[in-house]
């Protein structure tokens, strides 16, 4: 029997573990939830806590609890946990090690081998202190994998057709945005670019920097130097940032947050998406300038890209889904949650190793778009049918999502809501689905703000609501069948679509092949010779002009043997390159 490795995501805000069970990826649950936070914690029984426990009791001791460690890891640095000082390597260690504990007791036997994965973008000690929290925590790292590449197995994990990918990765803590090429089953990684320190902390600190704002413009009181307080506050700003993903408004209420000349500071504030989104909108605009930056390194443009995959939880924010369709003109996949879907490659990866078989991972989607008309611009001038999307196609079932409109004129009193399926910018081009009315509105100027929700389930019942947000008055209509009700020779192409994009494959293919060809991922020696090549040419610069020559041909050599896949010859080629690449660093 072959030692079960499991697949590891040790993530900035969260961690999760997966296990390849019969063929099928299962993320293994520690309770009720799938994500572990990657918060660790000293209680006050003088324990370690990890995970929920230690993110609740940073809101009360946060001198006590450490978070997004992931940042610090590779740097000659040393954290503070209860006045006991630890390296980066050894908090992660913490987390991995209550990993490894919630895959042995879901499995019930011991755990030692493993699978973890790490931003493209990571050094050479990034990557080592990782291997030493595997170390640390009772782990053989069996291999790690760039998270673009596990994300894209978890797409694409018996893909024979040839594609390039682009992989926007934003998670808590970092930003990697990789060009990938998929083709006979090899995922390869053509060019990365990204920020070790750009994430959804940075959303969180924005949010956190506008809510002092307000209470120092309310109370003139600086609560900075408050950690408790402070504590809350990031927690409030961290929940208003899941909720506007999907809401166009967030209310912030945190009461009693301390006392201040004998005054209670209460923090009651209304976000706004639209006023979130600008806060970020800098950060935003670094992440396009690096998918440029790796579009240049693959030597494509915009055009080349067949398929865009969204990583990391924070681009769940919905401008990021609406900048990448302007950047590429159409819509990022999301057909598998972007929170779980590089621990789900990490697990395949392991089953490969292990000598398994995994069948591609299916989830429901809508393979519509479904949404409303408003007032708008289209082509460059005005329209009054202009489509505005709600729920996106290959979107996860069942989905939620609201968005906010306002009344065109002074008085309006009442709203005609009518319902699309499509993907024109035009609503008259699209199949209108429903349509309803709200009368009785408030007698205010123009702009009185109306959100519209849609909730579509995996039966393919479509709950619209149109809600007045300053009176809650609200009118709801249910479309049934909204999935099926024009099911024909258009729902069918899109199903096969999504079916082959998934890569689906006959079995007795499969069993067929070869087996470093079954696993649909490269081999360990050919990724450490593509790795140790990446390096040697970084090193190019430090190469006298009559060595230059010498290298390039032995480079091109290890690529001609890597293209061939023939692991043999790369034994001598790869240990001579390393012999010059320690030379050249030394």
């Amino acid at each position: 029997m072959n030692d079960i490795i499991i697949g590891i995501d040790l993530g900035t805000t969260n961690a999760e573990v997966s296990i390849v069970e019969n063929g099928k990826v299962r993320v293994i649950a520690d309770g009720d939830s799938k994500m572990l936070p990657s918060f660790v914690g000293i209680d006050d029984n003088g324990q370690v806590i990890v995970g929920e426990t230690a993110r609740n009791q940073y809101l009360v001791y946060p001198e006590r609890t450490i978070k997004s460690i992931k940042r610090q890891m590779g740097q000659d640095t040393h954290v503070v946990l209860a006045e006991q000082s630890y390296t980066p390597q050894e908090i992660s260690a913490i987390i991995l090690k209550r990993l490894k504990s919630i895959a042995e007791n879901d499995l019930g036997q011991t755990v030692s081998k493993a699978v973890i994965t790490v931003p493209a973008y990571f050094s050479d000690a990034q990557r080592q202190a990782t291997r030493e929290a595997g170390e640390i925590a009772g782990l053989e790292v069996v291999r790690m994998i760039n998270e673009p590449t596990a994300a894209a197995l978890a797409y694409d994990a018996n893909q024979s057709e040839s594609k390039h990918v682009l992989v926007y990765d934003l998670g808590g803590g970092t930003f990697d945005v990789s060009v990938v090429n998929i083709e006979s089953g090899v995922v390869e990684v053509l060019s990365s670019h990204g920020d070790n320190q750009l994430g959804g902390d940075d959303f969180d600190q924005q949010i956190v920097d506008y809510l002092l704002a307000q209470i120092q413009d309310t109370y003139q009181v600086n609560v900075r130097a408050h950690s408790k307080a402070m504590a809350r506050i990031t927690r409030a700003a961290e929940e208003a940032k899941f909720l506007l993903s999907d809401q166009p408004y967030a209310q912030i209420e945190e009461e009693y947050l301390l006392e201040h000349e004998g005054v209670a500071i209460h923090l009651s504030h209304e976000l706004s998406r639209m006023a979130y989104e600008e806060m970020i909108d800098d950060y935003i605009n670094a992440t396009l300038d690096a998918v440029h930056i790796a579009l240049k390194g693959a030597r494509f443009t915009t055009a080349d890209i067949d398929e865009i995959i969204l990583v990391g939880g924070s681009t769940r924010t919905p401008c990021i889904r609406e900048r990448l369709l302007n950047e590429f003109g159409f819509e990022p996949h999301s057909e598998v949650n972007p929170n779980l879907c590089v621990t789900i490659g990490a697990a395949i990866q392991a089953a490969m190793i292990a000598g398994q078989e995994v069948d591609t991972v299916l989830v429901d989607v809508t393979p519509y778009t479904y949404g409303t008309s408003a007032i708008g611009s289209l082509d460059g001038s005005p329209y009054p049918f202009m489509y505005v999307p709600i729920i996106h196609k290959n979107t996860v079932l069942p989905s939620r999502k609201s968005d906010a409109f306002a009344t065109s004129y002074d008085g309006q009193e009442a709203v005609e809501i009518t319902l699309y399926q499509g993907e024109d910018p035009d609503a008259l081009n699209n199949v209108k689905i429903g349509e309803f009315r709200v009368e009785g509105l408030l007698d205010v100027a123009s702009g009185n703000v109306i959100t519209l929700t849609l909730a579509l389930d995996l039966n393919g019942m479509l709950q619209v609501s149109a809600q007045e947000k300053d009176t809650g008055l609200e009118k709801c209509i249910i479309i049934k069948n909204a999935l099926s009700e024009f099911e024909g020779d258009a729902l069918d192409t899109a199903k096969q679509r999504i079916n082959s994009l998934l890569g689906q494959m006959d079995p007795r293919v499969i069993e067929d092949q070869p087996p470093e060809e079954k696993t649909g991922i490269i081999a360990p020696e050919i990724v450490a010779a593509g790795e140790l090549i990446s390096k040697a040419e970084c090193l190019f610069g430090k190469v006298s002009n009559e060595d230059k020559e010498d290298m390039s041909d032995l480079i091109e050599t290890l690529k001609n043997c890597i293209d061939a896949k023939d692991i043999q010859g790369l034994d001598d080629l790869t240990r001579e390159l390393q012999d010059i690449i320690y030379y050249l660093e030394s």
